[in-house]
């Protein structure tokens, strides 16, 4: 009892201490001074009427709000003496696979970069730097000549690195069940199983409504939606993002489903929001990256070359061009197994004070990348809107499909779960594709690093 107690005490001081860096608090901290000159705020019981205030006027909301998007992203439970690297992954093997991994990207990108006699960042001439502002909007109308670009990795060559993946520590011989398993993934995870995914996704049971597919129940289909409509717009009128996330297990409607997930991921679009997203743009315009060719290269490969994407190419140069300067998607690197490639300033290489992030977000783009952003387009059509939502989206739960970790969420446990449940109650389709040199694991690592749904 007592140890939880004090876990919950170093909890709550790790999320008021980052809390206390953020404009939330800033605007708390005013409405509470503001909040003194209103009669009701009695000297006398001063907190207490504050907090009523914050109650009423919305403020509180927001605050359980913020706590909630930084609990989504409270690292698991570990030992208190736990060095940093153990809170971005616990297992030695895994942070070494990493960085290994990281290490031949980052070969791949200098490689190129030296290949081609093309610098990691330039600035743009001032005639450039008008040329694409002018065309920003139109940017999928520019066919430059990207020939000599190749993408630094693809989700094949990814998951090369997942097949081999070991515990040094651990002897197959020593688990009858890990050592019946006969997929591509051979690493000792904990998994679900089918009646732990039942009661996980209770909400998909037979017995509960599920908006889109209950199309021959008891109960007709529209009275099942109307009602969860109605139960919609209570939710978002209450602006409770906890309940956003509770209520779309049970489906989204989709007239709501822009501003449930907004409100889930805590995205309001202040003004202070689209200033900063204006502040990247212009980053963009001044500067030139070697990774902005990647980008366009990735985009021309897979969205404008989609039947349903298409339309969305110049939303998609646009936010990943903003995506790629963003220094606070460095943050998340606190709780990612990965760790942000560095650079040097020309002329000083190897001299730590010179080392600079690159790309300044730490995320270097790979073949099919564009695909994180672009179904949200279906959503939402005001850029800084679009941008603030697939940023928060990455940070939360994409990074996990791209880096080598144990996390329950991550690529690894995610292909061993599709591996497991096919082999267990598919296993007529799963050994006819091993025979046939189709491993399932490699027939859909595209998919599942691609298509799953957070």
């Amino acid at each position: 009892m007592l140890q939880e107690e004090s876990d919950l005490s170093l909890v709550i001081a790790q999320i008021v201490q980052k809390l206390k860096g953020s404009n939330l608090y800033a605007q708390l901290e005013r409405q509470a001074w503001a909040s003194l000159q209103r009669p009701e705020i009695k000297l006398q019981s001063l907190k207490e009427d504050i907090k009523e205030f914050f109650k009423i006027s919305g403020w509180e909301k927001k605050l359980q709000n913020a706590v909630y998007s930084e609990l989504s992203v409270f690292p698991l439970p570990s030992h208190p003496a736990a060095p940093p690297e153990h809170l971005k992954e616990p297992l030695v093997y895994m942070r070494k696979a990493q960085g290994s991994w990281e290490k031949r990207i980052l070969k791949s990108l200098n490689s190129m970069c030296t290949e081609l006699s093309i610098p990691l960042a330039r600035k743009r001439p001032v005639g450039e730097q008008k040329e694409l502002l002018n065309k920003w909007n139109e940017m999928g109308t520019d066919e430059p000549d990207l020939s000599l670009f190749r993408p630094v990795y693809a989700p094949k060559d990814f998951l090369e690195v997942l097949i081999n993946l070991r515990n040094p520590n651990y002897e197959n011989g020593d688990s009858l069940s890990f050592r019946t398993h006969l997929g591509l993934i051979q690493v000792p995870l904990k998994v679900k199983d089918i009646p732990e995914l039942k009661e996980f996704f209770v909400e998909l049971g037979l017995t509960t409504g599920q908006l889109g597919i209950d199309d021959s129940t008891q109960v007709p289909p529209e009275l099942f939606e109307n009602e969860h409509v109605r139960i919609g717009q209570k939710v978002l009128a209450e602006q409770d993002s906890a309940a956003a996330q509770q209520y779309i297990r049970q489906g989204s409607p989709t007239a709501l489903r822009a501003e449930l997930w907004a409100l889930i991921l805590n995205i309001s679009s202040q003004p202070e929001d689209i200033l900063y997203y204006e502040q990247l743009k212009t980053n963009v315009i001044q500067h030139d990256l070697l990774v902005d060719s990647l980008i366009y290269k990735d985009v021309k490969l897979t969205a404008s070359n989609d039947d349903y994407y298409f339309v969305f190419e110049d939303y998609l140069y646009q936010v990943l061009l903003c995506f790629s300067r963003d220094t606070s998607v460095l943050g998340h690197f606190a709780y990612n197994s990965a760790s942000p490639p560095k650079s040097y300033i020309r002329g000083k290489l190897g001299l730590e004070e010179y080392a600079v992030f690159y790309p300044p977000n730490g995320v270097i783009p790979f073949h099919g990348f564009s695909m994180y952003v672009a179904p949200l387009c279906f959503l939402y059509h005001e850029p800084s809107k679009l941008y603030q939502i697939f940023r928060e989206m990455y940070v939360r739960f994409f990074f996990r499909l791209h880096s080598i970790s144990s996390h329950p969420s991550g690529i690894v446990s995610l292909c061993l779960l599709f591996e497991t449940l096919l082999q267990t109650y598919l296993p007529q389709l799963f050994y006819h594709l091993r025979e046939i040199g189709a491993q399932p694991c490699k027939v859909s690592i595209w998919f599942l690093t691609h298509r799953t749904v957070p």
